[in-house]
């Protein structure tokens, strides 16, 4: 029997990781069987539970892995009120609202992650709270609980904001929302809003 090296073991796993989370936020994670999960990476059942021990552990590193990155994204950026405006008009853009399978990983499943384990929703819980403190660092004036209440804020208008223009079948009125999210949050941010786009921007 082939003996892998660690390395190549790591790279299937963050295969795994990778097609699973475009899958459930495409389909859902109700929606997205283990069949499909590994058919998607390539893989085999038995190869799957080399790599983990249920679906929902595989979910739940998922959740922490896509918010880990997003985060990545965020802190990224320089500091300061120009990173926030362009990730705000990259969010609230006609591209990531139509292309959730690459978008952001809570607008695409949080009633699902609602619904999960214990160990999911702690790995979700520790995400969001990586992104609020990720955002907070752009808004930072001196006053902690003031700068996190602006980015729980910031961040709960995007997220429902966006899942919202999602659902609606009215496309104007989809455009408005989104552009309507925007200028209230550069208000939050503490920024004077320029023109809101939404048809040509790329997904965060």
């Amino acid at each position: 029997m082939a003996r892998y090296s660690p390395e190549h073991k790591e790279a299937t796993r963050r295969r795994m990781i990778e097609t699973a989370g475009r899958r459930f936020k495409s389909n859902g994670i109700d929606g997205s069987g283990i069949a499909t999960l590994v058919a998607d990476a390539g893989l085999t059942n038995g190869a799957f539970y080399g790599h983990f021990a249920s679906k929902e552990d595989l979910v739940a590193s998922v959740v922490s892995q896509q918010l880990t990155d997003q985060v990545a994204v965020v802190d990224a950026l320089p500091a300061g009120l120009a990173s926030v405006e362009a990730f705000l008009r990259e969010y609230l853009s006609a591209a990531h609202r139509d292309d959730p399978a690459e978008g952001c990983p809570t607008a695409a499943r949080l009633d699902e992650i609602g619904r999960c384990d214990a160990t999911t929703r702690d790995a979700y819980t520790e995400g969001a709270r990586s992104m609020i403190e990720a955002i907070s660092r752009h808004l930072d004036e001196g006053d902690a609980q003031q700068t996190d209440e602006r980015s729980i804020g910031i961040f709960t208008l995007l997220v429902g904001s966006l899942q919202l223009a999602r659902a609606v079948t009215d496309a104007e009125l989809s455009d408005r929302i989104l552009a309507a999210a925007y200028t209230q949050a550069m208000t939050i941010a503490g920024a004077r809003p320029g023109p809101a786009t939404t048809s040509t921007q790329e997904s965060p």
